[in-house]
């Protein structure tokens, strides 16, 4: 089983940046994909971004495309988020996930980390 444990959120005005960092432990098979998902207050979680492990190929929820970036380290295990022009509906708790392949849907993965919170002030 593969453990998950996210760094790296906080507080940043509109239009600022941050780097969301998820170091993984454990069994990590090359068809693993590996993502990031967002739960807002009082909405379900969404999918925002994932990334295969093998080769690199990448998903965005529409929302974040051209803003955020999916990014991995295979020598270190750890998976990357950075987040620019960040707005105010970018406010969530962040979790990085693993599935067995790269996917959008969130009833495949199998494992989560704790969570790292995001605050965006407009």
């Amino acid at each position: 089983q593969v453990q998950l444990r996210e760094s790296g959120g906080g507080a940043v005005q509109a239009g600022g940046s941050l780097r969301l960092i998820c170091a993984a432990s454990g069994r990590i098979i090359g068809a693993y994909g590996l993502g990031w998902v967002r739960q807002a207050p009082g909405k379900e979680r969404e999918f925002v971004a994932g990334i295969r492990w093998t080769d690199g190929t990448t998903e965005y929820t529409d929302d974040v495309k051209g803003r955020f970036k999916i990014s991995r380290d295979r020598l270190s295990r750890t998976v990357y988020l950075d987040m620019n022009m960040l707005k105010a509906d970018d406010t969530a708790v962040y979790y990085c996930g693993q599935a067995s392949s790269l996917t959008k849907d969130l009833q495949a993965y199998e494992s989560w980390g704790q969570g790292t919170q995001v605050t965006v002030s407009s």
